[in-house]
């Protein structure tokens, strides 16, 4: 018989400590079984710093639904230029998001223990889970660190890999 999932908060601090304590500043918790599941269901925390690269999927779109925290979502234009900034915030403001389908996108972490619940469509494809903006660096670059401290404050019109 299968059991009802569930996630407490003692099980969020829990992600927030894993996700602070890793280089990547980032730390999911997958609620689908596999990455074949037709529809990719997970919790993730993104701690302040993190560096979500912009890219964008091809034929699938993505819900973010914030949890805790404050996280800003950013699209792009085809040149890096900042189309549109959304602003979660769990004290007020908006909660959902959906990211359609070939739209250059990332989010930044505003505040610690900043917990986000993706959905996607799946399959998770790992030898090709997104195509990666060719102006934005690749995680682990130098700069890297320096773009995702300007993707915190940016605003739509701005270019701030530039």
């Amino acid at each position: 018989m299968t059991q009802i999932k569930r996630v407490d908060f003692a099980a969020l601090r829990d992600l927030a400590a894993q996700a602070a304590a890793t280089p990547r500043r980032r730390k999911n918790l997958n609620l689908h079984e596999s990455p074949d599941d037709p529809v990719q269901r997970l919790l993730n925390d993104f701690e302040p710093g993190t560096y979500v690269r912009p890219h964008r999927h091809k034929d699938k779109w993505e819900l973010f639904v914030l949890v805790q925290g404050a996280a800003a979502v950013l699209t792009f234009e085809d040149d890096g230029r900042v189309r549109e900034r959304v602003e979660l915030n769990a004290a007020g403001g908006a909660r959902v998001v959906e990211i359609p389908a070939a739209t250059w996108h990332t989010l930044v972490s505003l505040a610690p223990g900043t917990v986000l619940f993706e959905v996607k469509r799946g399959p998770y494809d790992s030898a090709a889970p997104a195509e990666y903006a060719p102006w934005a660096p690749a995680e682990g670059d130098a700069r890297a660190a320096v773009l995702e401290r300007r993707l915190r404050d940016c605003q739509p019109g701005a270019t701030p890999a530039g």
